[in-house]
């Protein structure tokens, strides 16, 4: 019986700046529908890493291999070697949420629309239920009255939540997710915890969803208890199961745990 078919793949990955050596050789397997944190102290090239795997970053040595989701039946692609058309191909299955939300000027039914009308060429007709079950799907009760509120008058929490539905509004078969809790409070904070969750399990019509996360935040791996891959001297010190990573008593993996931001409280947002 075959296992789950493979996402991404990561052989060999070199990056440099300035002759200064971030990711070592990194190699890393991922597989469809799993949920994967990428964690390690800062500078270790955990956002490198990521924006190799969206193709943002070439290697300097190596390749990210990618599954093909435009056609099931395609060995996996190596994403440097591909063209700039091949790459809007495979993105269409990809969505990413940014560290700082990345909204654009505008309103929030401008934000949600942009990609499927350029991308998937869908109608405004179409969109604009898309855009309500998005909203609706990150916990905002009343989306409607939310579409033509511009993007500066958003709090931390609903940009957040915002840049997630706009996320969903692609139906992504891969979502990447870089420290999507950062600068919240805890109580909006816990809420992005369980919004990243929820959207992972939901039905969907295709494959099952893959989600990989950058993060330094502890309570969202106890509330997702992922795969832990641990960057350290710019490779994986560490890749395993959440339970192992937090009873782990290596001198490099207990303290960076026991130093990871926890959150104090816990409310409804």
């Amino acid at each position: 019986m075959t296992g789950p078919a493979t996402e991404i793949r990561i052989h060999d990955l070199h990056k440099s700046f300035g002759g200064e050596p971030v990711l070592g050789g990194v190699d890393l397997g991922i597989s469809r529908g799993e949920i994967v944190t990428v964690v390690g102290g800062s500078g270790c090239g955990k956002t490198v890493l990521l924006e190799h795997m969206i193709g943002q970053m070439d290697p300097d040595r190596g390749r990210v291999e990618v599954a093909d989701h435009s056609d099931p039946d395609a060995p996996l692609r190596d994403l440097a070697a591909c063209s700039e058309e091949e790459l809007d191909r495979i993105r269409i299955h990809w969505a990413v949420v940014f560290q700082r939300n990345a909204l654009f000027s505008g309103s929030v039914y401008e934000n949600i629309a942009l990609w499927p009308a350029e991308i998937k060429r869908l109608a405004d007709s179409r969109i604009r239920p898309i855009a309500i079950d998005a909203l609706r799907a990150v916990g905002f009760d009343d989306p409607e009255s939310l579409l033509d509120r511009d993007r500066d008058a958003l709090s931390g929490g609903m940009a957040k939540r915002v840049a997630i539905a706009r996320a969903l509004a692609m139906d992504p078969t891969l979502v990447f997710y870089d420290e999507p809790t950062t600068g919240l409070d805890p109580g909006h904070a816990s809420h992005i915890h369980d919004l990243i969750a929820a959207t992972h399990d939901a039905d969907r019509a295709g494959p099952c969803r893959t989600t990989i996360i950058v993060t330094h935040d502890k309570d969202l791996l106890r509330r997702l208890r992922p795969r832990i891959v641990m960057l350290h001297a710019g490779t994986v010190f560490f890749d395993g199961p959440f339970a192992k990573f937090e009873a782990s008593t290596s001198p490099i993996v207990r303290p960076y745990f026991d130093l990871m931001p926890a959150l104090q409280l816990r409310h409804p947002v």
